[in-house]
């Protein structure tokens, strides 16, 4: 395929006009689809220090095991009475024993470094599902992905560093132990070489996963970034989206309009059953019924801003219904009560406030 018969397309920003963050919604969707912000080099990283942790405080252990492995070698394989299949046997055996509980260790570790970064469990099945499109990808979304991107030129130099870092690791262990490694080639004792292999071997594996973290913590927040970004919306996504979680606003506009007309025509019956109209004393009034068999607390059994309120309180003097001005109640009940509920605890003590005055008046009376 020549280059000329790639399709450009495929490599124009697909997220061009995606300027809004991801909504709770999608971010919703997306982890119960099993995808979340996750680094794959941290999972690694974790995994490498929990089996180096348990590879030295094994050490022992495996330095004995090799041990007698060794000897065990060395002593049978002159013997012409011991088949081969007996040497693989001893083998197998005592190489599971040996990687078996390291290779638990790094599944409990993988587990929990994906745990910590999911931020919980995720169960699904929708990472796993077949897809044509997995096993024959387009090329141009694929170069785009692994070569064109800057996660693939960061996945190159992430490369770069571990194989620098190991290398380095190695020199620099060697360096450290040379006087003991030249005084190993003046002694046969198994012991002393295994020791020292071991020694060396934990040295550079302790120095490589403590790099690997280091790399790891800022690939995560990398990785995060670079999922937060490729969620990003469209201004008309977001709104179809608060569309299907709120509903049309044209349509719930139309509704409120509806309240507001019902609520117009009951106005007078509302109020004239009140106990009290709490007003602004302009722009605000909220009229309050307390009915001690249905409710424990006061209801708003109706309210109004600009005309509306002045109809309330020309239908509060009519009905001979007390008034009381206070600017901050009436505000706060208006903005935060809808008529039929019950006044919240927020304002329970300021509305007994305003009873207590008017059953001080009505005794007076």
């Amino acid at each position: 395929m020549s280059f000329d018969e790639i399709d450009l397309q495929w490599f124009a920003a697909e997220d061009e006009g995606r300027t809004e963050d991801a909504t709770e919604t999608r971010l919703r969707r997306e982890r119960e689809e099993g995808r979340v912000a996750k680094s794959q080099e941290l999972t690694s990283a974790i995994v490498m220090i929990m089996c180096v942790v348990a590879l030295i405080v094994a050490a022992p252990h495996y330095l004995r095991m090799c041990e007698q492995i060794l000897v065990y070698y060395f002593t049978k394989c002159a013997d012409a009475n011991i088949e081969s299949s007996q040497f693989f046997v001893f083998f197998l055996v005592n190489f599971a024993k040996m990687v078996l509980p390291l290779a638990f260790c790094g599944v409990i570790a993988g587990i929990a470094g994906n745990l910590i970064q999911n931020r919980g469990f995720i169960f699904s099945l929708k990472p796993i599902e077949f897809k044509f499109s997995n096993i024959v990808p387009r090329i141009g979304q694929y170069l785009k992905k692994t070569v064109f991107s800057l996660t693939g030129a960061m996945n190159i130099v992430k490369s770069l560093v571990k194989i620098a870092a190991v290398i380095i690791t190695a020199v620099v262990v060697i360096r450290m132990n040379v006087a003991d490694i030249l005084a190993l080639l003046n002694t046969s004792s198994i012991r002393m070489a295994s020791g020292l292999i071991g020694k060396c071997a934990a040295q550079i594996l302790a120095f490589c996963s403590i790099i690997f973290l280091a790399i790891s913590i800022p690939d995560y927040f990398m990785q995060k970034r670079e999922f937060l970004e490729r969620l990003k919306m469209t201004k008309q996504e977001v709104k179809q989206e608060f569309k299907e979680e709120e509903g049309d606003p044209e349509v719930k506009g139309k509704l409120q309009q509806a309240q507001r007309e019902l609520l117009t025509r009951n106005l007078p019956k509302a109020v004239a059953e009140s106990d009290v109209v709490i007003t602004n004393p302009t722009h605000y009034s909220v009229a309050l019924k307390y009915d001690a068999a249905k409710t424990d607390r006061p209801i708003v059994n109706a309210k109004g801003a600009d005309l509306t309120a002045k109809r309330i309180r020309d239908l509060a003097d009519e009905n001979g219904i007390p008034r009381v001005e206070n600017v901050p109640l009436a505000r706060a009940l208006y903005s935060n009560v809808e008529v039929g509920d019950i006044i919240p605890d927020t304002y329970i003590k300021a509305i007994s406030i305003v009873y207590a005055q008017i059953n001080y008046l009505n005794r007076k009376k």
